[in-house]
């Protein structure tokens, strides 16, 4: 089998980080889990920079308030576009403050407020609170924050509540329309079959006993808000989908944007070749993912812009 290629960058994370000798994210208690993404961000990733707008908010949920986060690189704007953000960690860690330096340059380079969620994560809030959450926060911005429309997004998990947050408001709207969805390495299907799952699931980052461990606490029920790959696509919102050439879940994000074209869904794929899962988070330790997030917010931009023509 030939080698996969991978960026020097990359190649040095990877050496490091397989080089540690302490227990993994799967192997300590939970609160240790959360805490060693959190330090992952501070060790890893770039810092948050400036933005007009950093504020907290609180949505109505059906299990409480749900905490949220605005980001705006303008303090005043008139109303438009607006981006919800879905958290990734396997619905398990993860949280607003993880995601927040990725959610401030996506405020910066689209020029829009991004909304990121804190919904309920499991194993003590499993499946469906995290979809229920997402969905009800989504509607609440669309009926109470100034926008003409809505852009749904996220990473990972979060690029799994993407899809779904986008098949549950096509098939009963909310007070704004989804004009776009920008699903980020998302889980879509069960892992096992695919094989990027085989090549990449252990010393890549993203590893078979970590998706296990978050994949046994959320504790899905097979419905399509799970494994929404395998469900209806027709009349999708368009798509702008990115992968990492060397994640376990690169064929479940091939196969969804394939999916969504057979469907008739205007979509853009795009391959980040030779990097690993969270790359959107590891600006710092891989400097080379700067361009990948600019490429996908880009292509993201030019979608958008064809919306108005």
């Amino acid at each position: 089998m030939t080698e996969p290629f991978v960026r020097p960058d990359v190649a040095a994370f990877l050496q490091h980080l397989n080089a540690q000798n302490g227990p993994k994210m799967h192997e300590v208690p939970l609160a240790d889990a959360r805490a060693m993404m959190m330090a992952m961000r501070h060790v890893a990733d770039a810092e948050t920079g400036p933005l007009a707008i950093i504020k907290d908010l609180e949505i109505p949920g059906p299990a409480g308030p749900i905490p949220a986060r605005l980001y705006d690189a303008r303090a005043n704007r008139a109303a438009g576009l607006v981006m919800v953000f879905y958290h990734g960690g396997g619905f398990v860690v993860g949280n607003i403050d993880t995601h927040e330096p990725y959610c401030a340059e996506a405020a910066r380079q689209l020029d829009m407020p991004v909304i990121s969620i804190d919904y309920r994560l499991a194993p003590e809030a499993p499946f469906p609170a995290a979809p229920e959450d997402c969905e009800a926060a989504t509607r609440w911005i669309a009926e109470n924050i100034p926008c003409t429309g809505l852009v749904l997004s996220g990473d990972s998990a979060g690029g799994n509540l993407t899809v779904v947050m986008a098949m549950a408001l096509r098939d009963t709207p909310a007070a704004k329309p989804v004009v776009a969805q920008y699903a980020i390495y998302p889980a879509v299907a069960k892992h096992a079959p695919w094989p990027s799952y085989a090549a990449f699931k252990h010393g890549y980052f993203l590893t078979e006993d970590t998706m296990d461990f978050f994949m046994s606490s959320y504790a899905g029920d097979g419905s399509w808000r799970v494994a929404p790959l395998h469900h209806d696509l027709a009349g999708m919102p368009p798509a702008v989908v990115i992968t990492a050439g060397l994640d376990p879940l690169r064929d479940q994000g091939r196969a969804y944007a394939a999916r969504l074209i057979e469907a008739g869904v205007e979509t853009t794929y795009l391959e980040a070749g030779g990097t690993i899962h969270g790359f959107i988070c590891l600006r710092k330790a891989l400097p080379s993912a700067q361009t990948d997030i600019t490429n996908g917010l880009s292509a993201l931009k030019t979608v958008l812009a064809s919306l108005t023509q």
